[in-house]
Protein backbone atom coordinates (compact mmCIF):
# COMPACT_ATOMS: atom_id res chain seq x y z
CA UNK A 1 0.00 0.00 0.00
CA UNK A 2 1.00 3.64 -0.25
CA UNK A 3 0.17 6.29 2.34
CA UNK A 4 -2.67 5.10 4.62
CA UNK A 5 -4.66 8.27 4.01
CA UNK A 6 -3.31 8.97 0.52
CA UNK A 7 -6.55 8.09 -1.28
CA UNK A 8 -8.30 10.74 0.82
CA UNK A 9 -5.66 13.41 0.37
CA UNK A 10 -4.81 13.14 -3.33
CA UNK A 11 -7.06 13.13 -6.36
CA UNK A 12 -6.51 10.85 -9.34
CA UNK A 13 -4.26 12.55 -11.86
CA UNK A 14 -3.33 11.32 -15.32
CA UNK A 15 -0.80 12.61 -17.86
CA UNK A 16 -1.81 15.43 -20.13
CA UNK A 17 -1.85 15.48 -23.92
CA UNK A 18 -0.51 17.85 -26.51
CA UNK A 19 -3.41 19.86 -27.96
CA UNK A 20 -5.28 18.05 -30.78
CA UNK A 21 -4.58 20.77 -33.34
CA UNK A 22 -0.85 20.34 -32.67
CA UNK A 23 -0.55 16.57 -32.39
CA UNK A 24 -2.37 15.78 -35.64
CA UNK A 25 0.54 17.45 -37.44
CA UNK A 26 2.92 14.59 -36.56
CA UNK A 27 3.10 10.88 -35.76
CA UNK A 28 5.09 11.15 -32.53
CA UNK A 29 3.85 10.26 -29.06
CA UNK A 30 2.07 13.22 -27.49
CA UNK A 31 1.62 12.28 -23.83
CA UNK A 32 2.96 14.78 -21.29
CA UNK A 33 4.20 12.77 -18.28
CA UNK A 34 3.54 13.63 -14.66
CA UNK A 35 6.29 15.03 -12.48
CA UNK A 36 8.08 12.75 -10.03
CA UNK A 37 6.32 14.44 -7.12
CA UNK A 38 2.92 13.90 -8.73
CA UNK A 39 3.77 10.26 -9.41
CA UNK A 40 4.67 9.72 -5.77
CA UNK A 41 1.29 11.16 -4.79
CA UNK A 42 -0.44 8.81 -7.21
CA UNK A 43 1.45 5.88 -5.70
CA UNK A 44 0.41 7.10 -2.26
CA UNK A 45 -3.26 6.66 -3.23
CA UNK A 46 -2.95 2.84 -3.32
CA UNK A 47 -5.12 1.54 -0.46
CA UNK A 48 -4.58 -1.20 2.06
CA UNK A 49 -7.67 -2.88 0.64
CA UNK A 50 -7.05 -6.37 2.03
CA UNK A 51 -7.81 -8.13 -1.24
CA UNK A 52 -6.05 -6.29 -4.10
CA UNK A 53 -8.63 -6.81 -6.82
CA UNK A 54 -6.26 -5.14 -9.29
CA UNK A 55 -4.43 -8.49 -9.36
CA UNK A 56 -7.40 -10.33 -10.80
CA UNK A 57 -7.81 -7.62 -13.42
CA UNK A 58 -4.22 -7.99 -14.63
CA UNK A 59 -3.52 -10.96 -16.94
CA UNK A 60 0.22 -10.97 -16.15
CA UNK A 61 -0.46 -10.86 -12.38
CA UNK A 62 1.46 -7.63 -11.83
CA UNK A 63 2.22 -7.08 -8.15
CA UNK A 64 0.65 -3.67 -8.33
CA UNK A 65 0.35 -2.54 -4.69
CA UNK A 66 4.03 -3.31 -4.09
CA UNK A 67 5.38 -1.13 -6.86
CA UNK A 68 2.86 1.62 -6.11
CA UNK A 69 4.20 1.70 -2.56
CA UNK A 70 7.81 1.67 -3.74
CA UNK A 71 7.21 4.66 -6.02
CA UNK A 72 5.57 6.49 -3.13
CA UNK A 73 8.69 5.79 -1.04
CA UNK A 74 11.02 6.88 -3.86
CA UNK A 75 12.47 3.38 -4.26
CA UNK A 76 12.26 3.33 -8.04
CA UNK A 77 14.85 0.66 -8.80
CA UNK A 78 13.14 -1.81 -6.49
CA UNK A 79 9.83 -0.90 -8.12
CA UNK A 80 11.35 -1.78 -11.51
CA UNK A 81 12.50 -5.18 -10.22
CA UNK A 82 9.00 -5.96 -8.96
CA UNK A 83 7.46 -4.78 -12.22
CA UNK A 84 9.80 -6.90 -14.35
CA UNK A 85 9.19 -9.97 -12.21
CA UNK A 86 5.84 -10.48 -13.96
CA UNK A 87 6.05 -8.43 -17.17
CA UNK A 88 8.85 -8.51 -19.75
CA UNK A 89 7.64 -5.39 -21.52
CA UNK A 90 5.92 -2.88 -19.22
CA UNK A 91 6.81 -0.13 -21.70
CA UNK A 92 4.32 -1.76 -24.11
CA UNK A 93 1.52 -2.28 -21.61
CA UNK A 94 2.17 1.12 -20.02
CA UNK A 95 1.34 2.68 -23.37
CA UNK A 96 -1.35 0.60 -25.07
CA UNK A 97 -2.97 -1.69 -22.49
CA UNK A 98 -6.56 -0.62 -21.70
CA UNK A 99 -5.73 -1.17 -18.00
CA UNK A 100 -8.27 -3.75 -16.77
CA UNK A 101 -6.36 -3.49 -13.48
CA UNK A 102 -7.72 0.02 -13.00
CA UNK A 103 -11.28 -1.17 -13.65
CA UNK A 104 -10.71 -3.67 -10.81
CA UNK A 105 -9.14 -1.16 -8.42
CA UNK A 106 -11.12 -0.75 -5.19
CA UNK A 107 -11.01 3.01 -5.62
CA UNK A 108 -12.75 2.60 -8.97
CA UNK A 109 -15.95 2.07 -6.99
CA UNK A 110 -15.90 5.87 -6.75
CA UNK A 111 -14.55 6.29 -10.31
CA UNK A 112 -11.17 7.37 -8.92
CA UNK A 113 -8.96 4.34 -9.55
CA UNK A 114 -5.25 4.49 -8.83
CA UNK A 115 -3.37 5.53 -11.98
CA UNK A 116 -1.74 2.09 -12.26
CA UNK A 117 -0.93 2.30 -15.96
CA UNK A 118 0.65 5.74 -15.57
CA UNK A 119 2.86 4.56 -12.71
CA UNK A 120 3.85 1.41 -14.61
CA UNK A 121 4.91 3.51 -17.59
CA UNK A 122 6.87 5.89 -15.38
CA UNK A 123 8.74 3.07 -13.61
CA UNK A 124 10.02 1.42 -16.76
CA UNK A 125 10.93 4.71 -18.45
CA UNK A 126 12.89 5.65 -15.32
CA UNK A 127 14.63 2.29 -15.60
CA UNK A 128 15.69 2.96 -19.18
CA UNK A 129 16.78 6.51 -18.37
CA UNK A 130 18.92 5.36 -15.44
CA UNK A 131 20.44 2.40 -17.37
CA UNK A 132 18.99 -0.04 -14.85
CA UNK A 133 17.66 -2.31 -17.59
CA UNK A 134 20.51 -4.57 -18.68
CA UNK A 135 20.81 -8.01 -20.34
CA UNK A 136 20.28 -11.06 -18.15
CA UNK A 137 22.87 -13.66 -19.17
CA UNK A 138 23.12 -15.46 -15.85
CA UNK A 139 22.01 -18.95 -16.96
CA UNK A 140 24.32 -21.64 -18.29
CA UNK A 141 23.63 -22.79 -21.84
CA UNK A 142 21.58 -25.97 -22.16
CA UNK A 143 22.44 -26.92 -25.72
CA UNK A 144 18.74 -27.03 -26.64
CA UNK A 145 17.38 -25.12 -29.63
CA UNK A 146 13.99 -23.44 -29.92
CA UNK A 147 12.34 -21.76 -32.91
CA UNK A 148 9.75 -19.10 -32.11
CA UNK A 149 7.60 -18.18 -35.11
CA UNK A 150 6.02 -14.73 -34.90
CA UNK A 151 7.81 -11.61 -33.70
CA UNK A 152 4.92 -9.95 -31.84
CA UNK A 153 4.67 -9.52 -28.06
CA UNK A 154 3.87 -13.20 -27.39
CA UNK A 155 6.85 -14.34 -29.45
CA UNK A 156 9.15 -11.72 -27.95
CA UNK A 157 8.14 -12.71 -24.41
CA UNK A 158 8.57 -16.43 -25.10
CA UNK A 159 11.92 -15.89 -26.81
CA UNK A 160 13.30 -13.75 -24.00
CA UNK A 161 12.24 -16.15 -21.28
CA UNK A 162 13.62 -19.17 -23.13
CA UNK A 163 16.94 -17.42 -23.77
CA UNK A 164 17.14 -16.56 -20.09
CA UNK A 165 16.63 -20.25 -19.33
CA UNK A 166 19.79 -20.97 -21.34
CA UNK A 167 18.32 -22.22 -24.60
CA UNK A 168 19.45 -21.13 -28.07
CA UNK A 169 16.46 -19.23 -29.46
CA UNK A 170 15.76 -18.00 -32.98
CA UNK A 171 12.78 -15.68 -33.43
CA UNK A 172 11.36 -15.76 -36.96
CA UNK A 173 9.29 -12.89 -38.36
CA UNK A 174 7.80 -12.58 -41.85
CA UNK A 175 8.02 -8.78 -41.89
CA UNK A 176 11.16 -6.67 -42.22
CA UNK A 177 11.27 -5.90 -38.51
CA UNK A 178 10.17 -7.49 -35.25
CA UNK A 179 7.16 -6.39 -33.25
CA UNK A 180 4.13 -7.82 -35.02
CA UNK A 181 1.09 -5.58 -34.59
CA UNK A 182 3.05 -3.48 -32.10
CA UNK A 183 5.14 -2.29 -35.03
CA UNK A 184 2.77 -2.59 -37.98
CA UNK A 185 -0.66 -2.18 -36.42
CA UNK A 186 -0.33 0.26 -33.50
CA UNK A 187 0.24 3.80 -34.80
CA UNK A 188 3.50 5.51 -33.89
CA UNK A 189 1.64 8.25 -32.04
CA UNK A 190 0.59 5.59 -29.53
CA UNK A 191 3.81 3.54 -29.52
CA UNK A 192 7.06 4.91 -30.90
CA UNK A 193 8.92 2.04 -32.54
CA UNK A 194 12.20 2.92 -30.84
CA UNK A 195 10.53 1.49 -27.75
CA UNK A 196 10.52 -1.93 -29.46
CA UNK A 197 14.06 -1.53 -30.79
CA UNK A 198 15.66 -0.86 -27.42
CA UNK A 199 14.05 -3.97 -25.94
CA UNK A 200 15.21 -6.00 -28.94
CA UNK A 201 18.77 -4.84 -28.27
CA UNK A 202 18.52 -6.24 -24.74
CA UNK A 203 17.12 -9.52 -26.07
CA UNK A 204 19.91 -9.81 -28.65
CA UNK A 205 22.50 -9.34 -25.92
CA UNK A 206 20.78 -12.14 -24.01
CA UNK A 207 21.24 -14.49 -26.95
CA UNK A 208 18.00 -14.23 -28.96
CA UNK A 209 18.71 -14.40 -32.68
CA UNK A 210 16.31 -12.43 -34.87
CA UNK A 211 15.52 -13.58 -38.40
CA UNK A 212 13.26 -11.09 -40.13
CA UNK A 213 11.87 -11.31 -43.66
CA UNK A 214 11.44 -15.06 -43.21
CA UNK A 215 7.87 -16.26 -43.75
CA UNK A 216 7.72 -19.73 -42.27
CA UNK A 217 5.51 -21.92 -44.43
CA UNK A 218 6.30 -19.82 -47.50
CA UNK A 219 10.02 -18.98 -47.59
CA UNK A 220 11.02 -22.05 -45.63
CA UNK A 221 9.17 -25.27 -44.94
CA UNK A 222 7.34 -25.38 -41.64
CA UNK A 223 8.23 -29.06 -41.31
CA UNK A 224 11.93 -28.31 -41.85
CA UNK A 225 11.72 -26.00 -38.87
CA UNK A 226 10.18 -28.72 -36.74
CA UNK A 227 12.86 -31.19 -37.83
CA UNK A 228 15.68 -28.74 -37.19
CA UNK A 229 14.84 -27.60 -33.64
CA UNK A 230 14.20 -29.29 -30.31
CA UNK A 231 10.95 -27.34 -29.93
CA UNK A 232 8.87 -24.88 -31.95
CA UNK A 233 6.62 -22.17 -30.50
CA UNK A 234 3.94 -20.65 -32.73
CA UNK A 235 3.16 -17.06 -31.73
CA UNK A 236 1.77 -15.60 -34.93
CA UNK A 237 -1.20 -13.31 -34.70
CA UNK A 238 -4.87 -13.66 -35.46
CA UNK A 239 -4.54 -12.04 -38.87
CA UNK A 240 -7.57 -13.17 -40.86
CA UNK A 241 -9.75 -10.04 -40.86
CA UNK A 242 -13.52 -10.15 -40.53
CA UNK A 243 -14.95 -9.12 -43.89
CA UNK A 244 -18.23 -7.43 -44.81
CA UNK A 245 -19.92 -9.33 -47.62
CA UNK A 246 -22.37 -6.77 -48.98
CA UNK A 247 -22.93 -5.49 -52.53
CA UNK A 248 -20.13 -3.21 -53.64
CA UNK A 249 -17.44 -4.81 -51.48
CA UNK A 250 -15.23 -5.16 -54.56
CA UNK A 251 -15.10 -1.40 -55.21
CA UNK A 252 -11.80 0.43 -55.09
CA UNK A 253 -11.49 2.43 -51.90
CA UNK A 254 -12.85 -0.28 -49.58
CA UNK A 255 -9.97 -1.69 -47.55
CA UNK A 256 -9.21 -3.64 -44.42
CA UNK A 257 -8.10 -1.37 -41.59
CA UNK A 258 -4.83 -3.19 -41.02
CA UNK A 259 -3.75 -2.65 -44.63
CA UNK A 260 -4.27 1.07 -44.11
CA UNK A 261 -2.55 1.22 -40.70
CA UNK A 262 0.43 -0.93 -41.61
CA UNK A 263 1.13 1.20 -44.68
CA UNK A 264 1.38 4.35 -42.60
CA UNK A 265 3.60 2.67 -40.03
CA UNK A 266 5.91 1.56 -42.82
CA UNK A 267 6.05 5.11 -44.15
CA UNK A 268 7.02 6.43 -40.72
CA UNK A 269 9.59 3.64 -40.38
CA UNK A 270 11.07 4.36 -43.84
CA UNK A 271 10.02 0.95 -45.15
CA UNK A 272 8.64 0.26 -48.59
CA UNK A 273 4.84 0.20 -48.58
CA UNK A 274 4.81 -2.65 -51.07
CA UNK A 275 1.44 -1.99 -52.69
CA UNK A 276 -0.73 0.83 -53.96
CA UNK A 277 -1.01 3.67 -51.47
CA UNK A 278 -4.09 3.78 -49.27
CA UNK A 279 -4.36 7.40 -48.12
CA UNK A 280 -7.09 9.43 -46.45
CA UNK A 281 -5.75 12.79 -47.64
CA UNK A 282 -8.64 15.02 -48.74
CA UNK A 283 -11.14 12.14 -48.54
CA UNK A 284 -14.40 11.49 -46.75
CA UNK A 285 -13.47 8.52 -44.60
CA UNK A 286 -15.91 6.04 -43.07
CA UNK A 287 -14.54 3.60 -40.50
CA UNK A 288 -16.71 0.52 -39.87
CA UNK A 289 -16.04 -0.85 -36.40
CA UNK A 290 -15.99 0.89 -33.05
CA UNK A 291 -13.00 -0.73 -31.32
CA UNK A 292 -9.39 0.31 -30.82
CA UNK A 293 -8.41 -0.51 -34.40
CA UNK A 294 -11.19 1.73 -35.64
CA UNK A 295 -10.00 4.51 -33.35
CA UNK A 296 -6.47 4.09 -34.70
CA UNK A 297 -7.89 4.53 -38.21
CA UNK A 298 -9.55 7.75 -37.06
CA UNK A 299 -6.30 9.17 -35.65
CA UNK A 300 -4.28 8.16 -38.70
CA UNK A 301 -6.90 9.57 -41.11
CA UNK A 302 -6.83 12.91 -39.31
CA UNK A 303 -3.04 13.03 -39.53
CA UNK A 304 -3.19 12.30 -43.25
CA UNK A 305 -5.55 15.25 -43.72
CA UNK A 306 -8.93 13.60 -44.26
CA UNK A 307 -11.76 15.89 -45.27
CA UNK A 308 -14.01 14.18 -42.72
CA UNK A 309 -14.05 11.03 -40.59
CA UNK A 310 -17.15 9.08 -39.58
CA UNK A 311 -17.04 5.95 -37.45
CA UNK A 312 -20.01 3.58 -37.37
CA UNK A 313 -20.61 0.63 -35.05
CA UNK A 314 -23.31 -2.04 -35.14
CA UNK A 315 -23.41 -2.34 -31.34
CA UNK A 316 -25.63 0.04 -29.34
CA UNK A 317 -24.07 3.09 -27.77
CA UNK A 318 -22.72 2.09 -24.32
CA UNK A 319 -23.77 4.03 -21.21
CA UNK A 320 -21.59 6.99 -20.26
CA UNK A 321 -20.91 5.37 -16.87
CA UNK A 322 -21.29 1.79 -15.72
CA UNK A 323 -23.28 0.54 -12.75
CA UNK A 324 -20.39 -0.19 -10.39
CA UNK A 325 -22.60 -2.30 -8.15
CA UNK A 326 -23.14 -4.85 -10.90
CA UNK A 327 -19.92 -4.55 -12.94
CA UNK A 328 -17.03 -4.03 -10.50
CA UNK A 329 -14.39 -5.55 -10.37
CA UNK A 330 -14.95 -6.85 -13.91
CA UNK A 331 -14.27 -4.98 -17.14
CA UNK A 332 -17.34 -2.76 -17.61
CA UNK A 333 -19.36 -1.89 -20.68
CA UNK A 334 -19.26 1.88 -20.92
CA UNK A 335 -18.60 4.56 -23.47
CA UNK A 336 -14.90 5.00 -24.18
CA UNK A 337 -13.59 7.99 -26.07
CA UNK A 338 -10.00 7.79 -27.26
CA UNK A 339 -7.58 10.63 -27.90
CA UNK A 340 -8.15 10.00 -31.63
CA UNK A 341 -11.85 10.75 -31.29
CA UNK A 342 -10.97 14.06 -29.64
CA UNK A 343 -9.04 15.00 -32.77
CA UNK A 344 -12.17 15.00 -34.90
CA UNK A 345 -14.70 12.31 -35.68
CA UNK A 346 -18.45 11.76 -36.04
CA UNK A 347 -19.53 8.58 -34.24
CA UNK A 348 -22.74 6.61 -34.78
CA UNK A 349 -23.94 3.43 -33.07
CA UNK A 350 -26.52 0.74 -33.90
CA UNK A 351 -25.72 1.13 -37.58
CA UNK A 352 -25.36 -1.62 -40.18
CA UNK A 353 -24.18 -1.36 -43.77
CA UNK A 354 -26.47 -2.65 -46.53
CA UNK A 355 -24.24 -1.86 -49.50
CA UNK A 356 -21.39 0.22 -50.85
CA UNK A 357 -22.23 2.59 -53.68
CA UNK A 358 -19.77 3.23 -56.47
CA UNK A 359 -19.06 5.21 -59.61
CA UNK A 360 -16.54 4.13 -62.26
CA UNK A 361 -15.37 1.30 -60.01
CA UNK A 362 -14.69 3.46 -56.95
CA UNK A 363 -16.66 3.76 -53.75
CA UNK A 364 -18.64 6.98 -53.32
CA UNK A 365 -20.86 6.11 -50.37
CA UNK A 366 -22.65 3.63 -48.13
CA UNK A 367 -26.29 2.63 -47.79
CA UNK A 368 -26.94 2.14 -44.09
CA UNK A 369 -29.75 1.47 -41.65
CA UNK A 370 -30.22 1.43 -37.90
CA UNK A 371 -30.63 -1.83 -35.97
CA UNK A 372 -32.32 -2.84 -32.74
CA UNK A 373 -30.79 -4.74 -29.83
CA UNK A 374 -30.98 -7.98 -31.83
CA UNK A 375 -29.23 -6.36 -34.81
CA UNK A 376 -32.43 -6.44 -36.85
CA UNK A 377 -33.19 -3.57 -39.20
CA UNK A 378 -35.49 -0.88 -37.85
CA UNK A 379 -37.93 0.03 -40.65
CA UNK A 380 -37.71 3.59 -41.90
CA UNK A 381 -34.19 4.23 -40.57
CA UNK A 382 -32.34 3.93 -43.88
CA UNK A 383 -29.78 6.63 -44.63
CA UNK A 384 -26.76 7.26 -46.85
CA UNK A 385 -23.18 8.26 -46.09
CA UNK A 386 -20.75 9.77 -48.57
CA UNK A 387 -17.33 8.13 -48.62
CA UNK A 388 -14.18 8.14 -50.73
CA UNK A 389 -12.42 5.69 -48.42
CA UNK A 390 -13.98 2.93 -46.31
CA UNK A 391 -11.92 1.11 -43.69
CA UNK A 392 -13.15 -2.22 -42.32
CA UNK A 393 -12.11 -2.44 -38.65
CA UNK A 394 -14.36 -5.24 -37.48
CA UNK A 395 -11.78 -7.46 -35.84
CA UNK A 396 -10.17 -10.74 -36.79
CA UNK A 397 -11.64 -14.22 -36.96
CA UNK A 398 -8.59 -16.50 -36.59
CA UNK A 399 -4.99 -16.92 -37.75
CA UNK A 400 -4.17 -17.35 -41.41
CA UNK A 401 -4.18 -21.09 -42.04
CA UNK A 402 -2.46 -21.26 -45.42
CA UNK A 403 1.23 -22.03 -45.14
CA UNK A 404 2.27 -22.38 -41.52
CA UNK A 405 -0.77 -23.84 -39.74
CA UNK A 406 -1.98 -26.09 -42.54
CA UNK A 407 1.59 -26.96 -43.47
CA UNK A 408 2.15 -28.39 -40.01
CA UNK A 409 -1.14 -30.28 -40.04
CA UNK A 410 -1.90 -29.35 -36.44
CA UNK A 411 -5.37 -29.42 -34.94
CA UNK A 412 -7.54 -26.30 -34.79
CA UNK A 413 -10.29 -25.43 -32.32
CA UNK A 414 -13.89 -24.75 -33.45
CA UNK A 415 -13.09 -21.06 -34.02
CA UNK A 416 -10.16 -21.83 -36.30
CA UNK A 417 -7.41 -21.04 -33.80
CA UNK A 418 -4.51 -23.40 -33.15
CA UNK A 419 -5.67 -25.81 -30.47
CA UNK A 420 -3.55 -25.88 -27.30
CA UNK A 421 -4.37 -25.75 -23.59
CA UNK A 422 -3.10 -23.21 -21.06
CA UNK A 423 -1.22 -25.71 -18.92
CA UNK A 424 1.17 -27.28 -21.43
CA UNK A 425 0.54 -25.01 -24.45
CA UNK A 426 1.16 -28.10 -26.58
CA UNK A 427 -0.55 -28.51 -29.92
CA UNK A 428 -1.57 -31.85 -31.42
CA UNK A 429 2.13 -32.22 -32.30
CA UNK A 430 3.92 -32.62 -28.92
CA UNK A 431 6.99 -30.81 -30.24
CA UNK A 432 5.00 -27.74 -31.27
CA UNK A 433 3.59 -25.19 -28.83
CA UNK A 434 1.25 -22.24 -29.43
CA UNK A 435 0.66 -19.02 -27.50
CA UNK A 436 -0.91 -15.62 -27.95
CA UNK A 437 -3.50 -14.65 -30.55
CA UNK A 438 -2.77 -17.66 -32.74
CA UNK A 439 -4.09 -19.80 -29.86
CA UNK A 440 -6.65 -17.62 -28.07
CA UNK A 441 -7.88 -15.39 -30.88
CA UNK A 442 -7.48 -11.64 -31.08
CA UNK A 443 -6.81 -10.17 -27.68
CA UNK A 444 -4.78 -7.64 -25.71
CA UNK A 445 -1.01 -7.15 -25.63
CA UNK A 446 -1.02 -8.05 -21.94
CA UNK A 447 -2.57 -11.45 -22.71
CA UNK A 448 0.04 -12.03 -25.40
CA UNK A 449 2.85 -11.35 -22.92
CA UNK A 450 1.25 -13.64 -20.34
CA UNK A 451 0.86 -16.51 -22.78
CA UNK A 452 4.37 -16.06 -24.15
CA UNK A 453 5.80 -16.28 -20.65
CA UNK A 454 3.71 -19.29 -19.70
CA UNK A 455 4.48 -21.09 -22.95
CA UNK A 456 8.20 -20.51 -22.35
CA UNK A 457 7.93 -22.28 -19.01
CA UNK A 458 6.04 -25.14 -20.65
CA UNK A 459 8.72 -25.48 -23.34
CA UNK A 460 11.49 -25.34 -20.75
CA UNK A 461 9.78 -28.13 -18.81
CA UNK A 462 9.39 -30.16 -22.01
CA UNK A 463 13.09 -29.80 -22.81
CA UNK A 464 14.60 -30.14 -19.35
CA UNK A 465 12.03 -32.08 -17.31
CA UNK A 466 11.38 -29.15 -14.98
CA UNK A 467 11.57 -25.36 -15.02
CA UNK A 468 12.24 -22.55 -12.60
CA UNK A 469 10.87 -19.92 -14.96
CA UNK A 470 7.92 -18.02 -13.42
CA UNK A 471 4.46 -19.56 -13.62
CA UNK A 472 3.31 -16.30 -15.20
Amino acid sequence: MGKPTGFKEFKRQTPGYEAPEERIRHYGEFTRPLSEDDLKKQGARCMDCGIPFCHQGCPVNNIIPDWNDLVYRNRWREALEVLHSTNNFPEFTGRICPAPCEASCTLNLTDEAVTIKTIEHAIVERGWAEDWITPDTSRAKTGKTVAVVGGGPAGMAAAQQLARAGHAVILFEKNAKMGGLLRYGIPDFKLDKSVIDRRMAQMAAEGVEFRANVHVGVDISAQDLVDGFDAVVLTGGSEKPRDLSVPGRELNGVHFAMDFLSQQNRRVGNEAVGSADILATGKKVVVIGGGDTGADCVGTSNRQGAASVTQIEIMPKPPAAEDKGTSWPLWPNRLRTSSSHDEGCTRRWSVSTAAFRGENGRVVGLDCFEVDGKFQQIPGTEFKLEADLVLLAMGFVHPVHLGLVDGLGIEKDPRGNVKADVQTYKTSNPKIFAAGDIRRGQSLVVWAIREGRQAARAVDTFLMGSSDLPLC
